[in-house]
């Protein structure tokens, strides 16, 4: 396993030794398998009102990685332009490009590459990394205004090192070695910084994608994608780990799961938004166009409190307050950790102090904390789906400490507080045999999640090479609500799982005001070739879901219709 982000659409290379990643693609994958896609669209339009900007992400990460090169990697850059110049200089043939036009052209190979690194070694690169290269340089190149386009010939053949190849000009191999090697591992530190640390703060459309390695302007994955992926997965890299929640994600990956819901009630989102902006208006710093928080920010501000809402905590303001002071440094826009803007800052603060401050904003408390309440419902609920993926999924699921209960955390350190182990061991001992019934009466105390964990991972152990070694098999829905459920079966041997997660709540809790009953869900799932203690060809969901809106059932493999062995790396 290696500590590895990758981004969308970026594909791990074959590395010796190396199962996997830490998981976070996956932690994406199913974000955007259990998000409600159709309201995706008017969150787009929502974010455009707010932001006055279009809702794509290019514009506003090609930004931020102009501001990471023109502040926090500057000298690491100028290392770079500088060593392309010495090459240049090395040979008439190149002498000509000056200095600043390669760095003006290695600037716009930067702003354009578009995941976090290459992986060239002394031979050259790979066919996949060539190619990555060349595409990369025609968008370069498509921004490039002055006279000579032949310095991107040059660039791209110092990048793949086509520059020293037998027969060509005499430039010097230890400095393009050097030089190729030295752009790829600048490259993952500038999308990390541009990326996660810059545009996921800039950019809030849907806080629940603006996870690492994801993509904050993500469509939702269907069904069909999401088994599709998992298939692939489940015979090209088994073993890698799945994460939901790291010591460096933006969020717990409970508070996550509640701001997920939102798209399922954008309409509802919209005017709660539109009424708490009239409400609070007061509570900004003003003078002349200056404004704090930012509108963006501001947007930015409701979401993070929904996802972390907890009116308990009596340290939830000073917990908001840091959250927004790192929050808007990183953003880099009105504040930033090189230069603060003390004045932004303390009203920010303020900001958040008078609208948690029931004396002063009892309306808005009000109106928060009953979309809240929804939320923590519909979040709840996203979250045992979650669960259940991560633990079935072909790969090697990873729990983050303290994520044993609902975890609404924010972003570090406020993820790295210290855990209370001595509850969840009390509670655990108490849930040897769980009454759902109860814990589901008793949610939000966090042990129906526990328990719930405590089962898959029972399961896990109980039937270990269906989960390491065994196939990855979607199973067919029916009925109206077939587009709600995710079911497939983990199979080895004549041993196998099925597993059912619904998704997209809000139809079945009356918009997260009821816990779902079973009846609630009509449709169908086909076990065809599978034999389980209903013996039956197809299961009911208002079945499998008696206790829980999500299921895995242990199960046989009909003999005739039990595929191949397949072969898995050890």
């Amino acid at each position: 396993m290696i500590e590895k982000i990758l981004g969308e659409h970026e594909k791990l290379p074959a590395l010796a030794g190396v199962h996997g990643t830490t998981g976070y693609e996956w932690m994406n994958a199913i974000t955007q398998a259990l998000v409600e896609g159709k309201g995706l669209e008017p969150l787009d339009e929502i974010w455009r009102q707010i932001s006055n900007r279009s809702p794509r992400i290019a514009p506003v990460l090609k930004e931020g990685k102009r501001r990471v090169l023109e502040t926090l990697l500057t000298s690491e850059f100028t290392v770079l332009w500088r060593l392309l110049a010495r090459i240049a200089n090395g040979h008439y043939s190149t002498r000509d490009f000056s200095a600043d036009s390669l760095r003006q052209a290695l600037e716009l190979y930067v702003l354009h590459f578009p995941v976090y690194r290459t992986y060239l070694t002394a031979s050259g690169p790979t066919p996949h990394d060539r190619a990555l290269i060349a595409h990369t340089i025609e968008r370069a190149r498509a921004d490039w205004f002055a006279a000579d386009e032949g310095i991107f010939d040059f660039l791209q053949d110092a990048l793949t090192m086509d520059l020293i190849k037998p027969g060509r000009a005499a430039h010097s191999a230890p400095r393009v070695r050097r030089f190729a090697q030295k752009v790829q591992q600048f490259t993952g530190p500038m999308m990390a910084k541009s990326l996660e640390d810059t545009t996921f703060y800039r950019y809030h459309r849907l806080l629940a994608l603006n996870e690492v390695g994801g993509d904050p302007a993500a469509k939702a994955l269907s069904i069909d994608a999401f088994h599709q992926m998992m298939r692939k997965r489940a015979n090209e890299s088994p073993h890698g780990m799945t994460a939901t929640a790291t010591h460096d994600t933006k969020r717990g990956e409970d508070a996550r799961t509640r701001i997920m819901a939102l798209a399922e009630i954008p309409g509802e989102w919209t005017s709660a938004v539109s009424r708490w902006k009239v409400l609070n208006a007061p509570h900004l710093l003003v003078d002349g166009e200056f404004r704090a928080p930012s509108a963006t920010s501001e947007y930015m501000l409701y979401q993070a409190l929904l996802g972390a809402w907890q009116p308990d905590d009596p340290d939830f303001l000073a917990r908001m307050q840091a959250y927004a002071l790192k929050a808007s440094r990183e953003g880099k826009q009105e504040t930033s950790w090189l230069n603060p803007n003390q004045a932004y800052e303390a009203g920010v603060k303020t900001f958040l102090e008078r609208i948690l401050d029931r004396s002063r904003s009892a309306e808005f408390l009000n109106a928060l904390e009953t979309l809240a309440r929804r939320l923590s419902l519909l979040g709840a609920l996203n979250s045992l789906s979650q669960l259940t993926l991560k633990a079935t999924l072909p790969g090697v699921p990873d729990f983050y400490e303290g994520t044993e209960f609902w975890d609404f955390s924010l972003v570090d350190p406020d993820n790295r507080r210290p855990v209370d182990f001595a509850a969840r061991a009390s509670a655990l001992a108490a849930l040897d045999t769980p009454d759902w019934g109860r814990l589901v009466q008793e949610w939000p105390d966090g042990r129906l999640k526990l328990a719930w964990t405590r089962h898959l991972l029972r399961l896990r152990s109980e039937l270990p090479d269906v989960f390491t070694q065994g196939n990855y098999l979607p199973l067919e829905t029916s009925g109206p609500h077939r587009d709600h459920v995710i079911a497939f079966a983990r199979q080895w041997e004549r041993d196998a799982v099925i597993v059912v997660a619904a998704k997209s709540f809000a139809p079945f809790t009356e918009v997260g005001r009821v816990w779902p009953s079973a009846n609630a869900f009509d449709g169908a799932v086909s076990i065809k070739g599978y034999v389980t203690d209903a013996g039956e060809n197809e299961l009911r969901l208002s079945t499998l879901f008696r206790h829980l809106p999500v299921a895995s059932l242990k199960a046989k493999v009909v003999a005739a219709s039990r595929p191949a062995r397949k072969r898995v790396r050890a």
